[in-house]
């Protein structure tokens, strides 16, 4: 180790450095971290140095790369933290297709099929948007039972299918 490459040539740019380190992490302690890693690199391959050369120019590469290396590898921890997690919980691994989808669908049929007519029209009428007068005015019916009508309805289809309750999207 050339003491007199590190006094006389590195520590007099450790102000600038501090500042590039800073540009970098946006964060002071971790400035401070990436300046001291980039140090270290310094001093273990100052033998690469060519004399007469930027120097200013070259400890600045070697702290990008230092910046560039930590954060490929914060992001590939957070990679194998989020992979991790998704082997563990079943519903984030899980497939979701066309299959389970299907199987939901004919479930539903078959609850719609149980609800009596007058329950299920007043019902599919609301789902396909239209207003409570406006089917009052279908059916020839007050509003107030068009609306028993279709909370009935409602009831009716979450009692049928209570087993996807707890499910999540």
């Amino acid at each position: 180790m050339d003491k007199d490459f590190i006094n006389k040539e590195v520590w007099v740019h450790s102000d600038t450095l501090l500042k590039y380190a800073n540009r970098f992490t946006k964060d002071e302690n971790e400035a401070e971290d990436l300046l001291q890693n980039t140090l270290l690199k310094v001093l273990r391959y100052q033998d690469s140095y060519s004399k007469g050369s930027n120097i200013l120019g070259w400890i600045y590469t070697i702290m990008r790369s230092c910046f560039l290396n930590d954060c490929r590898k914060k992001k590939l921890a957070e990679n194998h933290k989020n992979s991790s997690l998704s082997i563990n919980d079943p519903n984030l691994s899980s497939a979701k297709n066309k299959g389970e989808n299907r199987f939901a669908m004919e479930d539903l049929d078959a609850a719609m099929k149980t609800i009596p007519e007058k329950y299920l029209s007043a019902f599919i009428m609301h789902f396909e948007g239209y207003k409570y007068y406006e089917i009052a005015e279908h059916f020839n019916v007050p509003e107030g039972t068009v609306k028993t009508r279709i909370h009935t309805a409602r009831k009716l289809l979450q009692k049928k299918l209570s087993t996807y309750r707890d499910l999540k999207p």
